[in-house]
């Protein structure tokens, strides 16, 4: 199976970055992709302010709408990076992926689990304070199950050990990384979640500054079950692709079989955890 990671430079203007997105969807397709990821919030990158503005529901949103209709189009699976999502009763938003078949119905949803509240590179990031974390795992199911998660989800492994337990054999990782976390851990901890789990891991990323002063890392990536980085893409918008080879998973899994010779019945969480 051929996936695609597609990188933007997102902002504010959300008019622009659906036209973006589905002129590079559309490479990713031209290339022969039958799995696509876009990075996250690709729809709109702003302040709380901005996130609000360009928010919206999965039934008749306008970004989930164009999503279904790219899906369709091409007859692809479209991991639909993230965007910010609007539910009904809920003061603060999601941030959301959908995943939709290749007749542009939605196969799975998934909502970030782990807010990015840090401090890094001199700058604070605070997404608890307009989003709401969501509350489980999701693998999308398929000939290729897919793990789903979103950018500050690839710091915790238990995460990942979960979707490949559940059976996923490919991971996507759409991300808004930044550039000082970018160059030192952005490769690191996908290719280790992909060694440790024995799955593909493609992550789909922006690239550039997206907010006045504030950069992102890029370099896309997919990655094979060894650890092995099959593309990375270069420092502007751009599609990468690569073939996944089931044969070459399952070889991995029966050689070195670290997730067969686990030992659940002797870990045990620390009290209180």
């Amino acid at each position: 199976m051929r996936v695609a990671c597609v990188q933007l430079s997102s902002r504010a203007d959300k008019a622009a970055n659906l036209e973006r997105a589905e002129l590079l969807v559309e490479r990713a397709t031209a290339a022969g992709a039958e799995v696509v990821v876009l990075p996250e919030k690709w729809n709109a990158i702003g302040d709380a302010e901005t996130l609000h503005a360009a928010a919206e529901p999965l039934d008749g949103g306008e970004s989930v709408a164009a999503m279904a209709g790219w899906a369709r189009s091409h007859g692809i699976t479209l991991v639909g990076g993230s965007i910010t999502e609007r539910r009904d009763g809920r003061e603060k938003l999601s941030n959301t992926c959908v995943v939709f078949d290749p007749e542009g119905e939605i196969a799975a949803v998934y909502r970030k689990i782990h807010l990015f509240d840090v401090e890094v590179g001199g700058l604070v990031y605070r997404e608890s304070e307009a989003e709401d974390p969501g509350e489980e795992a999701v693998v999308c199911p398929g000939d290729w199950p897919i793990g789903l998660t979103v950018c500050y989800d690839l710091r915790f492994p238990e995460l990942y050990r979960i979707l490949a337990l559940e059976g996923a054999l490919l991971v996507t990782v759409p991300s808004h990384f930044t550039l000082h976390t970018g160059k030192d851990h952005w490769e690191v901890l996908l290719r280790a979640r992909a060694i440790e789990n024995q799955l593909y891991v493609a992550a789909a990323a922006q690239f550039g500054e997206t907010r006045p002063g504030r950069w992102s890392y890029g370099r896309s990536l997919i990655v094979d079950p060894w650890g092995l980085v099959l593309a990375t893409a270069p420092d502007e918008e751009a599609v990468v692709t690569a073939d996944l080879d089931l044969g070459r998973l399952e070889d991995v899994r029966a050689k070195l079989p670290s997730l067969a010779q686990r030992q659940p019945d002797a870990y045990r969480w620390p009290s209180p955890v």
